[in-house]
C-alpha cells in the first residue's frame, strides 16, 4: 500500500523527468487520494516496524540472526549463487548475503520512516529535512529508500520461489525444527 500509494504521490511532482507510474500499479486516483492511502498505511509500518525493532533488539534476535558478517562467506555466498548452488537445507540460518540485504532492509525502512517525516512535515522537522540537504533532497531519499526496498522485494521473491521450502515456511509461520535429541518434527 505505502510503494501503491507513493507512485500516486510521486506522479504529481516527479523527481526523475519522464518517470511516470502507470494507474494501474499506483493506489489513488490522484495525489490527495494517495495521499489519504499513504498516511493510513504510515501508521501500521510505523508502529509494526517500531515493535520489529524493539523486539529484534530485545530479544537478541538480530544480532543472532545477522551478525556476524564475513568477506569471506559474502565472496563464497555470492560465488554459489551465480552458479545456481542455492539450496537453503537450514531456513533458520541465514547466508551472508541475505544478512546484508536484511540488515539494508531495515536501514531502509528506517530511513523510509525519517524521510517520510521530513516531508510530511517539512517546518515541523526542519533539522531532518536539512540534514538531507532541503526538501527535495528528502523527497529524493524517500524516492531512493523505496527503490531499495522495491529491489529488495523482487529479489527476495525470486529467490523465494528458486526455493520452494523458503515459500512453505513463509506461508506456514517459519521451518519445522526438530526438538533437541528428538527424531521427529516439532
Amino acid at each position: 500500500m505505502m510503494i501503491g500509494s507513493g507512485w500516486g504521490i510521486y506522479n504529481d511532482s516527479v523527481i526523475v523527468h519522464g518517470l511516470y507510474f502507470p494507474q494501474a500499479v499506483r493506489i489513488g486516483s490522484w495525489a490527495a487520494e494517495s495521499l489519504l492511502w499513504h498516511f493510513a498505511a504510515m501508521w501500521v509500518l510505523a508502529l509494526n516496524g517500531l515493535a520489529y525493532l524493539i523486539y529484534g533488539f530485545a530479544t537478541g534476535r538480530f544480532r543472532e540472526r545477522l551478525l556476524p558478517i564475513r568477506v569471506a562467506d559474502v565472496i563464497a555466498t555470492v560465488r554459489e549463487t551465480l552458479l545456481f548452488k542455492i539450496a537453503h537445507d537450514d531456513l533458520t540460518v541465514y547466508n551472508a548475503v541475505q544478512k546484508i540485504l536484511y540488515i539494508v532492509a531495515i536501514l531502509a525502512g528506517v530511513l523510509q520512516v525519517i524521510t517520510g517525516l521530513a516531508i510530511w512535515k517539512p517546518v515541523q522537522f526542519s533539522g531532518l529535512v536539512e540534514l538531507f540537504g532541503g526538501f527535495q533532497g528528502a523527497r529524493l531519499a524517500h524516492f531512493l529508500g523505496m527503490a531499495v526496498l522495491v529491489g529488495f522485494l523482487a529479489v527476495h521473491v525470486t529467490l523465494a520461489l528458486l526455493v520452494p521450502q523458503t515459500i512453505r515456511a513463509m506461508l506456514t509461520g517459519g521451518p519445522r525444527l526438530r526438538a533437541p535429541g528428538a527424531g521427529g518434527s516439532r
